[in-house]
């Protein structure tokens, strides 16, 4: 009896004992493995709350995929497949950003996913560039939803980043369309965050300037060091100061919201054409001092006004019902939704349920997605996300256009432009090299 047990665990046999009765050998099939997306976010230090934030995002989006069955897969490829969220914490740090980046591999990931700094998404493009060339059985894809600096997609694009955000230069020229028509308009002052994207932002908002309103003045020009000011008083104080009438800036999380309450304080009356003023604390922080004065650009708003629209953000509230949740982004739904797709495209190509990373890429390359009614696809040329823009004005909760405020405070942004995916287009000096 020895003797055939140890037999029987030899040949496999045992198995073949231990399944139901009724079910044969050949087509029985073990449950494909959960897929591991890892997100590396600063979920601590000053910025932690964004982190926290674009988790919400992704998590629901995650949560959508897997209600429905997860990602379909060919039957003789064992069945669907579910997304595991895993969280990192970069503390938004270069280093600590590739540090997670090492343990999620490790960990079995081979979906990244980043966004809230284009320092930290520079340092991960050309870490996952090496780790692709270095170790061809364990690639991994970069899928990024906020890393806006123009480089990543054309001097640094690479075939494993997808970015699914309009770049700051597509933002900029959004905002100048309203800009342009601003006609009272004669003195801006412009500030940023001192990392590459806030250089970015300035340097494409002279160039816009200059090419589009001349004769507008530039009475101010400075960069602060990022997440480190903790009194915008000094800046504020200056940028009355100067007699400007607009404030142009990139400036997200909590140096947007301390920058515009500052300049509340001061009693600053201007404008701001800010690319986050949407979100983040700023709405409350400026208050009523900010109806018709503050405007942002955005992939998409509350209020933009179309039945699929509202019914796709009344179910996120309905999800994250606490105002202080209150920090939605179509881009990182869509982005999850083009995956899943992504993945079932190459895995009924091939029959498997395994993770061919070249393949799904292949397919992101062509993808194309709606959600919410609204629609975006991939440009193959650089991997940028070709999708609408909306520009939007702060108004008080109630008035026409605004039905949804943002995060509790009674105000909330009326859409006044949308520009289509062709007029938000703009070339690319990427020169992919493909595997």
């Amino acid at each position: 009896m020895f003797i055939l047990s140890r037999w029987i665990l030899k040949t496999g046999l045992l198995a073949l004992f231990a399944l139901p009765l009724g079910i044969p050998v050949a087509f029985a099939k073990a449950p494909a493995a959960p897929v591991k997306l890892a997100m590396i976010e600063g979920l601590s230090g000053p910025n932690g709350n964004a982190g926290e934030a674009v988790f919400r995002n992704l998590n629901w989006a995650v949560e959508r995929v897997n209600a429905r069955g997860g990602v379909k897969l060919p039957a003789a490829a064992g069945g669907n497949q579910t997304l595991v969220l895993e969280r990192y914490d970069s503390k938004g740090q270069n280093e600590e950003a590739l540090s997670a980046l090492r343990s999620a591999i490790d960990n079995g990931a081979r979906i990244v996913l980043q966004g809230n700094s284009s320092a930290n998404a520079a340092a991960l493009i050309d870490a996952i560039n090496k780790h692709n060339e270095r170790e061809p059985s364990k690639r991994v894809l970069f899928l990024n939803y906020s890393a806006v600096d123009p480089v990543l997609t054309n001097e640094k694009c690479s075939f494993w980043h997808f970015r699914y955000d309009a770049h700051a230069d597509m933002r900029m020229a959004a905002l100048m369309d309203v800009i342009r028509d601003d006609k009272a308009l004669k003195d801006v002052y412009l500030i940023g965050q001192d990392y590459s994207f806030g250089q970015a932002v300035l340097r494409e908002a002279k160039r816009q300037l200059g090419a589009q309103r001349p004769d507008v003045r530039i009475v101010g020009e400075e960069l602060h060091p990022m997440a480190r000011v903790k009194d915008f008083l000094p800046y504020a104080t200056k940028i009355k100061a100067s007699g400007a009438q607009a404030v142009i800036t990139g400036n997200w999380g909590n140096d947007l919201s301390l920058l515009i309450k500052a300049a509340r304080d001061v009693g600053f009356e201007g404008k701001f054409y800010t690319f986050y003023g949407n979100a983040m604390g700023a709405p409350a922080a400026i208050g009523e001092a900010g109806i018709g004065r503050v405007i942002a650009v955005a992939d998409w708003m509350p209020n933009v006004q179309t039945a699929g629209s509202e019914a796709f953000y009344r179910s996120f509230k309905q999800r994250y019902p606490k105002a202080e949740d209150d920090y939605v982004h179509m881009r990182m739904q869509l982005l999850i939704e083009s995956l899943a797709q992504a993945m079932e495209a190459a895995a009924t190509q091939s029959n498997s349920a395994s993770l061919d990373v070249v393949a799904v890429a292949a397919q992101l390359e062509r993808g194309r997605v709606t959600l919410g009614g609204q629609s975006g696809s991939m440009r193959a040329a650089d991997h940028q996300f070709q999708q609408p823009l909306v520009v939007g004005v702060m108004d008080r909760q109630g008035t026409p256009g605004v039905k949804f405020d943002v995060e509790g405070s009674g105000y909330g942004f009326r859409v006044i432009k949308t520009i289509a995916p062709e007029a938000a287009e703009l070339p690319t000096s990427c020169k992919m090299q493909r595997p």
